[in-house]
């Protein structure tokens, strides 16, 4: 059963319903940082009828404001709470059509889901021994990769990372990154390696 807003659907359900439930061609995406043996990683879902990976993201409900969507995807893929957010750009090429990449079946939900769709792209940080990876309906894994060895992401997705990792950068003397990569105690060297 996918717990949808406060009502429990089976995946079929899901499936058929949720066209009526989201916003139209609007979806979040999100870029999940973390910190571990001294490599930065990236958190991927693999999807479930291929070997195709993707960042982890998701639809925004009707009446669901649309950071209140992107703190529901980071926290039902990492189980994290009150976690650093930053939305950092809009994806909204011609192309974008999500669903050619994943769905063969011929329903209502693959027929939204083959329509454009214009992504808002966030990225966080979080601590890599706090998170419990969790696929989504729509994926068999959800694991770290590190940053210098991302296989081939659906559509744009390394687009979006690639940006996500500049406007990073960018932040970097801003946003005191160390304190949501790194552990509670950490040495010196650690957070060089970091930076």
């Amino acid at each position: 059963m996918k717990k949808v807003g406060r009502v429990s659907l089976s995946e079929k359900d899901f499936l058929e319903k949720a066209h009526e439930l989201y916003l139209p061609q609007l979806s979040i995406d999100c870029v999940i940082f973390g910190f571990h043996d001294d490599h930065l990683k990236v958190l991927l879902l693999q999807w479930k009828d291929s070997n195709r990976w993707c960042l982890p993201g998701g639809f925004i409900f009707n009446e669901e404001h649309i950071q209140d969507s992107a703190v529901r995807i980071l926290r039902d893929r990492t189980g994290l709470r009150d976690i650093y957010l930053k939305q950092f750009y809009a994806f909204g090429d011609p192309d974008r059509a999500r669903g050619k990449h994943a769905f063969k079946t011929k329903n209502k939900m693959s027929d939204w889901l083959m329509k454009r769709f214009v992504t808002i792209g966030y990225w966080s940080l979080v601590e890599f021994s706090k998170v419990v990876p969790v696929p989504d309906e729509f994926s068999k894994d959800c694991t770290w990769c590190d940053i210098n060895k991302v296989p081939a992401l659906i559509l744009d997705h390394n687009h979006i990372l690639e940006k996500a990792l500049q406007s990073l950068r960018l932040d970097l003397n801003d946003y005191p990154i160390g304190k949501d990569l790194l552990p509670e105690k950490f040495t010196m060297p650690e957070l060089q390696r970091l930076y």
